[in-house]
């Protein structure tokens, strides 16, 4: 899964839109989204700009199960 990022709120919604349906992604409120590789080609022939942060770090594909701080001991 790839990092990427979106100049403007324009092109990350039209990426959305683009996206459901058709592939995998996780897209978060500050404006990065992972996708998987073959997503890239097809983001570009939509004339969608993004920018390639790289490979995504395993804390950012990972949903936080619980949250520490509020566990009972």
């Amino acid at each position: 899964m790839i990092l990427i990022r979106f100049p403007d709120a324009e092109s990350k919604r039209r990426a959305l839109g683009f996206l459901a349906g058709r592939f995998s992604f996780k897209s978060w409120s500050d404006g990065d989204m992972v996708v998987s590789a073959s997503a890239l080609s097809h983001l570009a022939t939509e004339n969608i700009p993004f920018s390639v942060e790289g490979q995504a770090p395993y804390e950012r594909l990972i949903s936080a199960v619980r949250n520490p701080s509020t566990a009972k001991v």
